[in-house]
Parts: structure tokens; sequence; C-alpha cells
């Protein structure tokens, strides 16, 4: 079982990304390097969103949590929903 992070963008997204990608970044990288976190990234049109794919739903939680993104208003809701992958 992993856990996808799913991020709505604020309306505002393309302008204070930006700003905050930097701390974002950090932010996914500790998680990366813990191993916790698998994949991330926005989809391909930014104003869609974005998701993660954690190894645990307090990963996932503790990520959107702290997450300079969420933090500062580049998205505007979150949800965690557990996934069932297929092919390993």
């Amino acid at each position: 079982m992993k856990y996808v992070l799913y991020y709505q963008s604020a309306d505002d997204v393309r302008e204070k990304a930006p700003q905050h990608f930097a701390a974002h970044r950090a932010h996914w990288d500790a998680f990366r390097k813990a191993g916790t976190l698998l994949m991330v990234g926005p989809f391909t049109n930014p104003d869609e969103g974005a998701m993660g794919i954690f190894t645990t739903r307090e990963a996932a939680h503790e990520f959107a949590q702290d997450d300079p993104f969420v933090v500062n208003g580049v998205v505007k809701s979150w949800a965690i929903m557990e996934w069932a992958e297929a092919l390993a």
C-alpha cells in the first residue's frame, strides 16, 4: 500500500509557487532522503494541482502540514488517499 498526497492549487499558484519553490524543494528532499517520499510533482497544467507518493500515511500527513507550499497558500487544499499499486 502506498499513499497519494493530492494538492489542489491555489488560484494564484503561478505567481506564488516560484516565491516558495526553493523551500518546498528542500522540504521534499528531506522526505526523499528519509525514504518516505517516492515521487512528487505537478500535473502538466499546474492549475490542476500536484501529487506525491509516500510510503506511509503519517509521512504524507507530516509532509503536507509543514510544506512551505501549504503554509504560504500555494496550495488551497490537500487530501491523502490510499493507493493499491498494481505493478511493483
